[in-house]
């Protein structure tokens, strides 16, 4: 379980000669085993806000805590060895290596983990079975369309059962079906494994299944409800 503390998040990036604004006072609490998710249009800081959470990017000001461990001040190694051991990413561009099958890919955290070969086989065959691509395991992902590798991507990432998994737009290539079936997978884990959710999506879909739908827009949480999931 993770419980993420966001206090007071900026961030701004130049544009040219403009400064846009990600992450403009933004103050957050999201619960252990929480399932969240974030909406709102594109350059409202969804993914600038994920980027902040798993320390891939760094503040301008503010102070992110998981666990009470303050992200924003760990130090590139002690900050590295917190996002393999305890933080699962789904990424909109799959970031998936080409060399390696769909099974190594899945397999790659678990080896950096030191987890032994035939644990990693069992676990990486298991759970790309369980997002659909039995048959696949040894397809490159250039030999994967767009939703088949988003799947690798998302077996990645729950593969070792992390603390806190960040998806951002995990549904954006996927039809209705595999959709609902991946949805499905999360509120498992968030059920049964207490795994806490935040998830950027403009997927209607998505929202239904969230505790908790925020929405952004300009940098700035604009609403925070809780909601029955469906």
């Amino acid at each position: 379980m993770a419980e993420i503390s966001c206090i007071d998040l900026c961030k701004t990036y130049q544009q040219g000669n403009a400064v846009v604004k990600a992450l403009d006072h933004v103050t957050l609490q999201i619960e252990q085993a929480a399932f969240v998710c974030l909406s709102g249009p594109s350059g409202s800081g969804k993914t600038t806000l994920l980027n902040m959470i798993g320390g891939l990017d760094e503040l301008d000001s503010g102070a992110i805590s998981i666990d009470g461990q303050r992200v924003d001040l760990l130090q590139k190694g002690a900050l590295a060895d917190l996002r393999l051991h305890s933080i699962g990413f789904v990424f909109q561009s799959y970031n998936l290596i080409p060399v390696l099958s769909a099974r190594e890919n899945v397999e790659f955290v678990m080896q950096v983990q030191g987890v032994p070969a035939a644990e990693r086989r069992r676990k990486s065959l298991a759970i790309l079975k369980e997002v659909g691509l039995e048959g696949m395991e040894d397809r490159r992902p250039a030999e994967l369309s767009g939703g088949q590798q988003q799947r690798v991507a998302v077996a990645r990432a729950i593969v070792s059962q992390p603390k806190l998994v960040l998806a951002d737009e995990p549904t954006a290539n996927l039809d209705s079906v595999s959709a609902k079936h991946l949805m499905e997978l999360f509120v498992e884990l968030n059920q049964h494994h207490q795994v806490t959710f935040l998830i950027s999506t403009h997927d209607e879909r998505v929202m239904r299944y969230a505790g908790r739908l925020i929405r952004m827009r300009d940098g700035k949480v604009v609403s925070d409800e809780k909601q029955i999931s469906t």
